[in-house]
């Protein structure tokens, strides 16, 4: 089995000037744990997850360290923790650097890939745009169908 054969290709996506709260609300609304983010173009840019939500200053659950661990992690990690806690819009808090797949890649290497990485869902792409999304649940759903 390939990917085109088990994805979804009813995608809800997100802008990356889309507010936080926006995307929470979509992905409730939808009963869905991960958003791909695209451009105007169309373009992936990045997912957004519920682990994206997980250190938020609206729920105080953002990271607290002591000053000097704060000193041996550098300027670099702290502000980027920053930016995910308090971010206020979807290319603030997103993941950027996304694991993708095309249309023809086998189940096997996807699973691989999921494993590899310990990600949830991968976007299946063609010429950088977003055709379909493989979650956990996909998988799932082949395996019931199997059975």
């Amino acid at each position: 089995m390939r990917a085109k054969d088990v994805m979804t290709r009813d995608l809800i996506s997100v802008t990356p000037d889309a507010t936080v709260l926006q995307a929470a609300r979509l992905m409730l609304q939808h009963h869905i744990s991960g958003l791909p983010v695209v451009d105007a173009s169309g373009k992936l840019v990045g997912i957004l997850s519920e682990g994206d939500f997980l250190r938020r200053r609206e729920t105080a659950t953002q990271r607290r360290r002591s000053r000097w661990l704060e000193f041996l992690m550098g300027p670099g990690k702290i502000a980027s923790e920053y930016t995910q806690s308090h971010g206020s819009k979807v290319a603030e808090v997103m993941t950027s650097d996304v694991r993708t797949v095309g249309e023809d890649t086998d189940l096997e290497k996807i699973v691989e890939l999921m494993e590899k990485h310990r990600i949830k869902r991968v976007p299946v792409v063609r010429d950088g745009r977003v055709t379909g999304i493989i979650a956990r649940s996909d998988l799932l759903r082949v395996l019931a169908s199997q059975i």
